[in-house]
């Protein structure tokens, strides 16, 4: 059987920094290829039930449409995840300010955040597993956040065909931080995805305002467009008539994940299928939360490698997270990270319809 492999080769300069691309391969057909521009997954490569190889994550073309203003394809980012409300919050007395770069809100970590820096990386293999190590300092006051933070994200992939993605992070002063990646699924290359089923497994989900904030406590999703706990087509959920799915232009909204079973257990957040069965994905985490976005605001100015535009549905994030707004919502999981303390969370990109997978 052959064993997984990793190798690195260049994909170019950013910021004056040469940056590279890591390939992951699990020797049975599976293959990651991951940047250490913005930790970013660029590419996913996944057979589908013939065996045929197919790429199942929309990416963009080389490092130069990479460290222009893009909609975080496949990115870590981060401090924060999701938005903090009018980019302030007040941790032990002391008020923060984050660079508003959405509607007068801070989106993932301001302008500036993790998805624009260049990682430090290491590659490793075992007989069952292939990973890289991306690593980042980000000093005290980065994008107006406390403490300076040490993050760590490995991506691991295995014989089975199972990514996974590591976070940890460490501070030496107290801080707030939420991490995810940021990919574009799309397990069909039809155009759009508004064929695919999606289940999410929880029974509640975070209204929002104008802006994507929060307006408050979790509501259940039961006998809204927002009940995904079964297999429903996209098209027909997002073809609803709501006010929430009106603003938003769709699915732009964070699930709250069912409590897992024990502290730090990992459970299934959602399960994608194609429209013709041939791909399946389920995300598993151990994240309190998904925020689910059917790429509402693409409009075809994004290309990848093969000159295919990225328009409006034509793709859908499953971003693991916390909370949004969390850090001035202290009815929310928190998100504080202390000296002394590590931040961890774990996703796993799991794909069922592969042999032995079940």
């Amino acid at each position: 059987m052959p064993r997984p492999t990793v190798h690195r080769t260049p994909f170019g300069p950013a910021h004056g920094t040469e940056t590279h691309l890591w390939t992951l391969d699990s020797g049975a057909g599976v293959r990651a290829e991951i940047l250490t521009y913005g930790a970013t997954l660029h590419r996913l490569t996944v057979p589908d039930t013939s065996g045929a190889p197919g790429g199942v994550v929309r990416s963009l073309t080389g490092i130069d449409d990479y460290t222009a203003k893009h909609p975080y394809f496949g990115a870590v980012v981060g401090r924060y995840a999701n938005r903090i409300a009018h980019g302030r919050f007040t941790l032990d007395g002391t008020e923060h300010h984050i660079p508003a770069n959405d509607r007068g809100h801070a989106l993932h970590g301001g302008p500036d955040g993790f998805h624009t820096k260049v990682w430090e990386a290491t590659g490793d293999h075992t007989d069952d597993t292939a990973s890289v190590r991306f690593t980042l300092h980000s000093p005290d006051g980065d994008m107006g956040f406390p403490g300076a933070l040490d993050t760590t994200v490995t991506y691991t992939l295995d014989t089975a065909g199972t990514l996974a993605v590591d976070y940890e992070s460490v501070t030496d002063r107290t801080t707030v931080v939420n991490l995810t990646n940021h990919a574009y699924f799309d397990l069909a290359g039809h155009g759009d995805v508004l064929g695919h089923r999606l289940q999410v497994d929880a029974d509640a989900y975070l209204p929002v305002d104008g802006d994507g904030i929060p307006l408050g406590a979790a509501a259940g999703v039961q006998g809204t467009p927002f009940d995904l706990t079964e297999p429903r087509v996209l098209g027909e959920r997002l073809g609803r008539k709501d006010g929430q799915l009106r603003a938003a232009g769709g699915f732009d909204h964070c699930w709250v994940l069912r409590e897992p079973a024990g502290a730090d257990a990992l459970r299934r957040a959602a399960r994608l299928t194609a429209p013709d069965e041939s791909r399946v994905l389920e995300v598993w985490t151990t994240q309190p939360g998904i925020q689910v976005y059917t790429a509402n605001q693409l409009d075809g100015a994004f290309t990848d490698g093969t000159g295919r535009r990225h328009e409006r549905h034509g793709s859908l994030c499953l971003e693991t997270q916390h909370l949004p707004d969390a850090p001035n919502r202290p009815d929310f999981p928190s998100t504080v990270l202390r000296p002394g303390e590590t931040a961890r969370g774990r996703t796993e990109l799991r794909f069922p319809h592969l042999p032995g997978r079940g």
